[in-house]
């Protein structure tokens, strides 16, 4: 009987290797490529950029300072104005009486300046018979009340009250002397004289 040629057999060998995967291990998890590392915030002396400040929130009285003009003191508000009807014969009268009140409520009488137009006060004209310097050196003690003439009266420094009595002189005198008793009141200006003279003065110069 012919022999039938046997097929070739394939042995598993002849197969080439077969790939199994090995039991319990895993393929490898890819690593992280490293890059940068952020930069770690700075903390009190460890040396590193500092972090800028924060802006400053300014306030509103801040802010008016800082404007030109506001941070300067406030101009001095205009004294009130008084007026005492008198002839030039009692205007110096009416001026004691004016002293005397003021005197009686309260003010100091180193806050009282008295101006004469005319004739001086009689303290005045016996003050000044010691001497000038005597005399303006009781105006810079200022702790009592000062009586002054118009044509020196520009010497005298702002007292809180100043009272004026308009008892004559040369013509134009009150027209000078109240815008400067004005000058030099702080709270209260009292003139004591002719109103008609003095309102014309009062509404032209002050």
């Amino acid at each position: 009987m012919p022999l039938i040629p046997e097929e070739p057999q394939i042995h598993e060998s002849a197969q080439g290797p077969r790939v199994t995967p090995a039991t319990g291990r895993t393929a490898p998890t890819p690593r992280p490529v490293p890059g940068p590392r952020p930069a770690a915030p700075s903390r009190p002396g460890r040396p590193g950029p500092a972090r800028p400040a924060p802006p400053v929130q300014r306030t509103a009285r801040d802010a008016a300072a800082t404007k030109p003009g506001l941070s300067g003191p406030a101009a001095p508000a205009a004294p009130q104005i008084q007026l005492l009807p008198a002839s030039a014969e009692g205007a110096l009268d009416a001026a004691e009486e004016a002293v005397d009140l003021l005197l009686e409520s309260g003010r100091a009488p180193g806050d009282i300046l008295v101006i004469t137009t005319g004739d001086p006060h009689p303290w005045a004209a016996h003050e000044l018979s010691f001497g000038e310097a005597s005399y303006w050196a009781q105006h810079d003690a200022g702790d009592d009340v000062f009586y002054t003439d118009a044509a020196v009266a520009s010497r005298a420094a702002s007292r809180p009250v100043v009272v004026v009595a308009v008892n004559g002189g040369a013509d134009g005198t009150a027209a000078t002397a109240l815008p400067l008793a004005h000058s030099r009141a702080s709270a209260l200006l009292i003139v004591c004289g002719d109103p008609q003279q003095i309102n014309s003065v009062l509404g032209a110069g002050v």
